[in-house]
């Protein structure tokens, strides 16, 4: 009897191969294993072995038992694949010369039969009598050609694809040059040199392969056993301690497979040394910026003269050691690195300093070491049923970084609605999968230093002996976080060659790679899922496997947890004619908090809603016609989830406007009406400007007259008022106020500002030099409080 295990989530669907080979530990050591489906429950329920032995490294240890199964081996058998298609031997770049004969190898083994045919810049060669494919893959050029009148050749980026009932497999593109050697573009020049000073000759030229240079002086081969001369790959000819000996014409000499060249003869005078004064160092060449690759060689030159003679150095401008391996210095002070590799890259310093000085000249020259692409993670082939899922993973590195395509059969793949590309290429998706989805699958990286090719097949299993997909799957919410899954126990016979259940499970609204999937014991035929969000719709469905594959997804349900039901929904209308509307509605910010909507309308007056359709969560618009024209018709819309309906949004619409656009609020009331005429729109707007200007106006002057009164009339700041008085004295405004029964002609009085009284309690002098302001106070008759008429 097999126990119920541990539940774990999967983080895509990727099943890789078998571990069939499992059966043969016995007993077997401790192992970690990467938990995935089919081999886990492989795992799990077949292959014999004690549960200490396992440990998942997932989101929890799992606490296995198992149970021996005898046709083991009839099962690996039946496992195993047929042999796929693979390159033994792939084109590599070649330089090939005219007129002569080319082979490019190709040699791919797989299960047959297998045609080979080659590609030229991506457009099929064609066979004939010159160019033939031997029966071994590999490609005949009989006589290689260029025509120089219609610039057609041979030349170009070649590939090899080899095709059987799998899919088609592409080669490396190799690059096929033809052998040249112009004439030279750098011609060594004439020059003086004193005597025991230092000559430098240079020549160039542009071969294809690069040519080999040798140096003559006086049509005489150069000899070269001598110290004094150094001859650098890249055309140089140092000639240090120069000598009567050395005078006379010099030039290069260029050989490779295609030709032979020579370049200008350049003279070297040799002048009587003059006086041997001091002389500053000076650096007559530094490196020059290299790009190579790796296990190439990099020569940097660095020639220096001066009196005394410079002593010439390397440092890396990092600070790094340049090391000692595979580290050579020619002649005086050129330095040569064998075997690059990618710590070589750096900034090198050459340094030419006087003796027993600190005098020295620096230049300085940048190494950049490119590799081509190597392969951190390769795709493996898998088989799905029908409906599945598939995912490929390949990663690789080198300098500059990789670039990643993608190619299907041969062909570039282009992302469709089941296929997703995302990790900068890095990751292939393939879902609900159709048998035009089986086919082989190549993994290209490509940089400036190379290309490499990885690849996998996706083989769509249509076998009889897949579990049959589940049945009669049913939800029940548990509490706020928790719903219990449960479906129909199979029969004996079906359940026999079942190794267990996975369920997916994502929030309504989610993409499918937000998806979790989680592992069920064959015995178990419900299972709670816990950590859920409360108040939130779930979409899940369910496999079973066996170990050929997966059965077909059973049918998905929805279910909601417990927490309540959605928020009252906002809604849109928009007046499309006199017999239809347009309703728009906000969607849900997060996934799952909505399972659908519900909307109705009614004709005023009638009691009744009637024509109630439901829409998904993920539908936002529809379109209500046939309806009675410049009627007036009240809209409702819910929201809905498992849980109930939320409260109805209402709002009535009058078809006789030819234009409505509203948005309701929570409470269903009209927040604004847009409709505008053409020609009262225009009138509005000149009649708002007129408006808005009268009003500046206004503000501006009366921010004059406010301004001008206060200009006459501001005195600081002021406590009370005071009337002066015939003394020169002030009193306070109360003081000259009427007594009660006493009738006072209209007089004028000037109100005075009073100073503060300081912190000493004395009061300090108004100046008569400030300004004042008059104001007039007339007394009414019989207004006055005390008086009366008898």
């Amino acid at each position: 009897m097999v126990t119920p295990f541990a539940l774990f989530n999967i983080r895509s669907s990727s099943i890789p191969s078998i571990f069939a080979q499992a059966s043969s530990l016995s007993p077997p050591p401790p192992c970690t294993i990467e938990a995935d489906i089919i081999s886990f429950l492989i795992l799990l329920f077949i292959i014999p072995m004690p549960w200490h032995h396992l440990q998942l490294l997932h989101n929890s240890s799992a606490a296995i038992m198992s149970t021996p199964v005898p046709s083991l081996q009839a099962l690996a058998a039946t496992l195993s694949r047929a042999s796929e298609l693979a390159f033994l031997k792939e084109p590599s770049d070649v330089i090939a010369v005219r007129d002569r004969p080319l082979i490019m190898d190709c040699q791919v083994e797989g299960e047959g039969p297998i045609s080979i045919t080659w590609r030229r810049n991506g457009v099929p060669v064609p066979t004939g009598v010159r160019i033939e494919v031997l029966p071994t893959g590999a490609l005949l050029i009989r006589s290689f050609q260029k025509r120089r009148e219609s610039n057609e050749t041979d030349a170009g980026e070649y590939e090899c694809a080899a095709q059987n009932r799998y899919g088609m497999l592409i080669s490396r593109k190799a690059r096929v040059q033809l052998a040249s050697l112009p004439k030279f573009h750098t011609h060594p020049e004439s020059m003086a040199v004193d005597e025991g000073g230092v000559a430098r000759l240079h020549c160039a030229v542009s071969g294809i392969p690069e040519a080999s240079i040798t140096w003559e002086r006086n049509r005489t081969t150069l000899n070269t056993d001598d110290n004094r001369y150094t001859l650098l790959p890249t055309g140089i000819l140092q000639i240090t301690g120069v000598q009567k000996a050395d005078m006379g014409f010099y030039r290069c000499m260029a050989v490779n497979i295609a030709n032979t060249r020579y370049s200008h003869e350049a003279q070297l005078t040799v002048t009587a040394a003059g006086s041997r004064s001091y002389k500053d160092p000076v650096i007559l060449s530094g490196p020059q910026n290299l790009t190579i690759n790796v296990h190439e060689t990099a020569i940097l030159e660095c020639i220096a003269t001066g009196n005394p003679r410079p002593i010439v150095s390397w440092s890396r401008l990092d600070g790094r050691s340049i090391g000692v391996e595979g580290i050579q210095v020619l002649g005086t002070g050129n330095l040569m690195i064998s075997d690059v590799s990618l710590q070589h890259s750096g900034v090198y310093v050459c340094s030419a300093n006087r003796p027993g000085s600190r005098m020295r000249r620096t230049a300085l020259g940048r190494l950049v070491v490119q590799a081509p692409p190597e392969f951190l993670q390769w795709p493996q082939s898998v088989s799905r049923p029908l409906g599945g899922s598939a995912v490929f993973s390949c990663s690789a590195q080198g300098v500059p970084e990789p670039h990643l395509i993608w190619l299907k059969n041969g062909k570039i793949l282009t992302p469709g609605d089941n296929v997703k590309l995302t990790n900068n290429n890095s990751t292939l998706a393939v879902t609900r999968i159709t048998p035009e989805d089986e086919a082989i699958y190549q993994c290209i990286a490509e940089n400036t230093a190379g290309t490499n090719q990885a690849s996998a097949r996706l083989a769509v299993s249509v076998s009889n002996d897949l579990p049959q997909a589940p049945q009669n799957l049913t939800a029940t919410p548990l509490s706020t976080t928790s719903l219990q899954v449960a479906w129909a126990q199979p029969t004996p016979e079906i359940t026999d060659g079942i190794i267990g259940y996975v369920l997916h499970i994502r929030m309504l609204g989610e993409p499918d790679s937000k998806e979790l999937q989680e592992a069920v014991s064959k015995t178990t035929f419900k299972h709670e899922l816990e950590n859920l969000d409360p108040a939130t719709t779930y979409s899940i469905y369910l496999k079973a496997y066996s170990p050929l594959g997966a059965s077909q997804q059973s049918s998905t349900i929805l279910a909601t947890t417990l927490g309540g039901v959605p928020v009252m929904p906002s809604f849109f209308t928009k007046v499309l004619n006199k017999t239809a509307m347009q309703v728009f509605w906000e969607l849900p910010s997060k996934a799952g908090k909505v399972q659908g909507f519900k909307l109705s309308h009614r004709m005023v007056p009638e009691e009744e809603f009637k024509a109630q359709e439901v829409f998904p969560s993920h539908i936002n618009t529809h379109t209500i016609s046939h309806l009675e024209p410049e009627a007036v018709y009240e809209i409702q819309l819910v929201a809905f989830n498992g849980n109930g309906d939320s409260i109805g949004n209402k709002r009535l619409v009058s078809l006789a406007e030819t234009v409505t656009s509203a948005k309701t609020d929570n409470g269903g009331q009209s927040v604004c009406n847009c409709q505008q005429d053409g020609d009262a729109s225009m009138t509005g707007i000149v009649v708002g400007i007129h408006i808005g200007m009268a009003c500046i106006i206004f503000c501006v002057l009366f921010l004059m007259f406010g301004y001008r009164r206060s200009f006459f009339c501001r005195k600081g700041t002021q406590d009370s008022w005071a009337l002066p008085q015939a003394g020169g004295g002030q009193v306070g405004l109360r003081e000259v106020l009427p007594k009660e029964g006493t009738i006072r002609p209209p007089e004028a009085m000037e109100l005075v500002p009073q100073r503060q009284t300081s912190t000493q309690g004395r009061t300090e002098q108004a100046q008569p030099s400030l300004a004042q302001c008059q104001v007039m106070i007339e007394q009414q008759p019989g207004t006055q409080s005390g008086t009366g008429t008898g």
